[in-house]
């Protein structure tokens, strides 16, 4: 297998969609270019003024913004960007045992969310500290497939890397040639979402385990791993549990209780809102139904809003209303009676 070369990120006019993922080195490289800017909301005088093609380009710009709206910097991705960032700095002299980190919790509390804005925060950080550089990879983003195997788990890595992998590739091939591209591409971090597909109760869950511990022994960067309650499901039982627990900090995450953050949540994402009739603190004041409604789970409570968001737009009402929230369905494990 040969290694890639570091070409330019690509526009994402030009990534097909598999290419759009966090999973890929492209996919992963527009999402950190992807800083977009909060949309001007115009006066209604100055809409009006606008000409067809200016007023439609206008609207599919909010539009745009509230399908992704903001990401709110809550105390989990705060907690979990401290620490990883405290991490790597005491691994960067490691040459074995390095530290880790492990962001556990049930669906929608927020984990793919925190460790990918650690992700992003070490890459802008190591772009700047090495501006121009083109053949450097901070970080590699994969997740966990599942019934995974050990090769599964080691063509997710190569796959992020672009490497070809020929059928006949045996695991040691694939192993080797991606330790060779992240050492040589200077990784620092490693980020394995999905945890919670590896159990160590079967033997191909136990030798994706090994296969891990393998890539964390040989590559000089540090391992973040979610997945969904994984201190329940057995991760830290057995000897090779007990290895895993040895090594890597646990942050727990959950949903977020009625308090000042939540609060603080909902108005931080009513501020970013640009909706012509929207009135400023509708949401605020209805932030305990909308508690009650997500169950504190961010987000359900972002699809709420963006939801809500949306059909404002489409209709033409330009607000958000109670009564526009409770059309918005929410998965199943949000919904209340």
């Amino acid at each position: 297998m040969t290694r890639p070369s570091a070409p330019r990120p690509p526009s994402a006019d030009e990534l097909r969609e598999p290419d759009r993922h966090l999973t890929s080195l492209p996919g992963w490289r527009v999402f950190v270019a992807d800083q977009p800017s909060i949309p001007v909301l115009l006066s209604d005088a100055d809409r009006d003024a606008l000409s067809p093609a200016e007023r439609t380009r206008y609207e599919e710009e909010r539009i745009d913004h509230h399908t992704r709206l903001l990401v709110v910097a809550t105390s989990t991705i705060k907690h979990t960007t401290i620490c990883g960032r405290r991490l790597m700095l005491l691994n960067r002299h490691a040459v074995s045992a390095r530290r880790g980190l492990i962001i556990s919790g049930p669906a929608g509390t927020g984990k793919t969310t925190a460790i990918t804005q650690l992700g992003l925060a070490h890459e802008l950080l190591d772009r700047a500290r090495h501006p121009g550089v083109s053949d450097r990879i901070p970080v590699v983003y994969i997740t966990v497939p599942p019934a995974a195997t050990a090769r599964m788990m080691a063509v997710e890595f190569a796959r992020f890397l672009g490497l070809p992998v020929g059928t006949r590739a045996n695991i040691t091939d694939v192993l080797e040639s991606v330790c060779g591209v992240l050492i040589d591409a200077r990784v620092g971090l490693v980020l394995v979402d999905e945890l919670h597909n590896i159990s160590l109760t079967t033997r191909s869950g136990a030798e994706v385990a090994d296969t891990l511990k393998y890539f964390s022994e040989r590559i000089p960067a540090t391992f973040v791993y979610a997945g969904i309650n994984v201190e329940r499901e057995g991760l830290f039982n057995g000897t090779r549990g007990q290895q895993i627990a040895g090594r890597f900090t646990l942050i727990p995450t959950a949903p977020l209780t009625y308090n000042a953050e939540w609060q603080g949540l909902v108005a931080t994402l009513e501020n970013a809102l640009r909706l012509h009739a929207h009135r400023p603190g509708t949401l605020t004041s209805l932030d305990r139904y909308l508690h009650q409604r997500t169950g504190g789970m961010i987000g359900s409570l972002s699809h709420l809003i963006r939801g809500a968001a949306l059909d404002a737009l489409l209709a033409g009402s330009e607000r958000i209303t109670k009564k526009g929230l409770e059309a918005v369905p929410l998965d199943h494990g949000s919904e209340f009676d």
